[in-house]
């Protein structure tokens, strides 16, 4: 079996800041460690109780900008969330994608990404 960062199909970008974490029964203030088109990773607060599986809404601030993505949780393990997307709005899409694009410095690599967005 591959390491994750060698099954991955989306470019991750590193990308520190303050995010939401909202599930169900709680929410939480987490940082934000990488972001791509499919999903996060977030450090989690401690106490957190998110569980694998679980749905979520992942919100970031981008400056004037609230960035959000349906996510469901994919793991959690050393104070970690790993989070993936399911559902995002147009205007999101667009800055996350702008996001990636700036971070990432290789538009060859964003249009893959994108093409391996809409695949799924």
């Amino acid at each position: 079996m591959k390491p994750a960062d060698e099954r991955r199909h989306f470019s991750r970008v590193h990308f520190a800041t303050q995010a939401q974490v909202i599930s169900v029964d709680e929410r939480l203030e987490a940082q934000l460690l990488d972001i791509s088109l499919q999903g996060a990773l977030v450090q989690l607060p401690e106490g957190a109780a998110l569980q694998a599986g679980e749905p979520c809404l992942l919100a970031l601030r981008l400056g004037d900008i609230t960035l959000k993505m349906g996510a469901e949780v994919a793991h959690v393990q050393d104070g970690t969330a790993g989070l993936q997307c399911r559902t995002i709005d147009l205007e999101s899409i667009s800055h996350l994608r702008r996001l990636v694009e700036v971070n990432v410095g290789d538009p060859k690599l964003l249009e893959r990404d994108l093409k391996s967005l809409v695949a799924l």
